[in-house]
């Protein structure tokens, strides 16, 4: 970090894995940008950092499926900084529907926010990072943007998009010194994933302890990713040392995908 701390933004930075982000790159120095739909998480997240001593940290409540709502927080942001050095696109949403029973309204809304977020947070960021000659983009996707589940197509399919806009854009970006990756979490130790656990134990009458051993059984540490161990990817690919690595999907999941 320079004398004037560089800027992080991260989206659905209000709880879990977001959240985590945020905190590891407050902690790597960054002034950091949290961006979500609901301002009082946001605020009570912000409230933490810098209680801990992180006095740089902002709050925008936004929709990134919004366009003109993402550009007008990079708009707000040209004024701070030539262009925010990390881009966190961590905002997503997840729901379970058997595809026979799947309404159009439902797949929209997993490409909605997984895929058109993460478009417009990009579209906004890149311009502004090519112009400064410097960049990280992590996009956080998911396993499920590597293979398959069933009951979640629309989820799976929209990972899948963003895994390959990450691919695409790096290719796109790489002698302009940027830098466009995605992280890939198992099922982490969450609010989604204990969403997940009550859909199950209300669809299946199954227990929690039963529906939770379902969803680690996939991953051969027999456990929940920790939002933490997510972060510490983030970090890894936000930092100077990465500058090689693009285009790059990293499982986070105790080896249930492996290549």
């Amino acid at each position: 970090m320079t004398a004037r701390a560089a800027h992080a933004i991260v989206t659905g930075a209000g709880r879990g894995i977001g959240a985590a982000i945020a905190a590891r790159l407050a902690a790597e120095g960054f002034a950091v940008h949290l961006a979500g739909r609901t301002a009082a998480a946001l605020e009570a997240q912000a409230a933490e950092l810098r209680a801990g001593g992180h006095a740089e940290v902002h709050c925008h409540a936004l929709d990134v499926t919004d366009a003109a709502q993402v550009e007008q927080l990079f708009t707000r942001l040209d004024a701070l900084c030539a262009a925010p050095a990390v881009v966190v696109n961590n905002a997503g949403i997840s729901g379970s529907v058997p595809f026979h029973r799947m309404e159009h309204a439902h797949w929209q809304s997993m490409f909605s926010v997984n895929v058109d977020g993460v478009f417009h947070v990009c579209r906004a960021a890149v311009p502004r990072m090519r112009e400064a000659g410097y960049g990280r983009i992590v996009n956080v996707a998911s396993t499920a943007g590597l293979k398959g589940y069933a009951y979640v197509a629309a989820y799976v399919s929209a990972k899948h998009a963003v895994i390959g806009l990450t691919r695409a854009l790096a290719l796109e970006c790489a002698r302009s010194g940027i830098t466009v990756n995605a992280v890939c979490p198992g099922f982490a130790d969450t609010d989604m994933t204990a969403e997940t656990v009550r859909n199950i134990v209300d669809k299946t009458g199954r227990t929690e302890s039963e529906a939770l051993a379902e969803l680690t059984a996939g991953n051969p540490q027999g456990r929940l990713v920790q939002p933490g161990e997510v972060a510490d990817a983030v970090a890894w690919l936000a930092g100077e040392g990465a500058g090689a690595v693009t285009g790059q999907s990293i499982a986070v999941a105790g080896g249930e995908v492996t290549p």
